[in-house]
């Protein structure tokens, strides 16, 4: 795996960080989106410093894209006293109505306060947090229904900070995405790869292909045999990445002359599939015993 992965994002986020640190205390909540293909490596440590002990609202984002067994498993994980996990896909809409009634049970105690000193129905703020390509634009043009947050499918479009208003009764502070400048598990970066939170010009696409056939044949062989017509999945085991790659693109008939495989078509097929879902719906991340 190319060393770049690791190291991709440069440490220029001193002037994010410090715009969260200086507007949390305008905030009642923040909203933390992950990708719920990869909720452990989607999710940067520094937030969780940043945000220190402010209620927070997980968003397990794309998670018609995950593996529901693994799915159920963290949201269990990260709901925790002063948290609540919810699964959302924001394209379909799916979930986006779990969203106020989770914030306002996190919140019981302070909307009690409120309504005691006459303030009904007064309007919530929340940070909304992830790190860049995990859905944030997306989710906030859902909730305010407008096209409010720029959104493309690439990391990196959102530059500073906007507050947007929603017809949910919160108002949302939109941050820039936030990267950690190195991943000092070598993992978190590959996944990060994978699931394109990574700009793939920068990447050699077989290298990354290469570390999808071994999460595959380690997590999901019987899903790769019988997508790509491997045979039997428990062989699939014995063999190495690259042959593995080979393989797959031989049974596509991705040949060049001499009947060499191509596997630079292979790699480009195997992860859109895996972005696209037509793999199956993956999980990358799985929660450790000593997590």
């Amino acid at each position: 795996m190319p060393s770049e992965i690791i190291q991709w994002f440069p440490g220029h986020m001193a002037k994010t960080r410090r715009m969260i640190s200086e507007n949390l205390k305008n905030v009642d909540v923040v909203i933390e989106i992950l990708d719920a293909r990869i909720p452990l490596s989607s999710r940067n440590p520094e937030i969780i410093k940043l945000k220190e002990n402010k209620p927070s609202l997980i968003i397990l984002n794309k998670a018609s894209l995950a593996d529901p067994r693994e799915n159920k498993r963290w949201v269990e994980y990260y709901s925790t006293e002063n948290s609540a996990c919810i699964l959302v896909d924001c394209l379909s809409g799916e979930g986006l109505n779990k969203i106020l009634p989770a914030i306002k049970l996190l919140l019981k105690d302070k909307i009690e306060r409120y309504e005691s000193k006459g303030m009904i129905g007064r309007r919530l703020f929340a940070m909304v947090l992830g790190i860049p390509n995990v859905g944030k634009s997306t989710l906030i043009n859902k909730l305010s229904g407008s096209k409010k947050a720029k959104v493309e499918n690439r990391p990196g479009v959102t530059r500073d900070k906007q507050w947007v208003s929603t017809g949910i009764g919160v108002d949302l502070l939109d941050m820039p995405g936030i990267l950690w400048p190195k991943f000092e598990d070598r993992t978190v970066g590959e996944n990060l790869a994978l699931t394109g939170a990574v700009k793939d010009d920068i990447l050699d696409i077989e290298s990354l292909a290469m570390v999808l056939c071994n999460r595959m044949k380690t997590l999901y062989p019987e899903t790769l045999a019988a997508r790509y017509k491997l045979g039997d999945p428990e062989s699939l085991a014995d063999m190495g990445d690259y042959e593995l790659l080979c393989l797959i693109g031989k049974k596509r008939g991705f040949l060049v002359s001499g009947g060499e495989i191509n596997t630079e078509r292979t790699a480009d097929m195997l992860l859109d599939e895996l972005r696209s879902s037509k793999l199956g719906r993956i999980t990358l991340d799985r929660i450790r015993s000593e997590e």
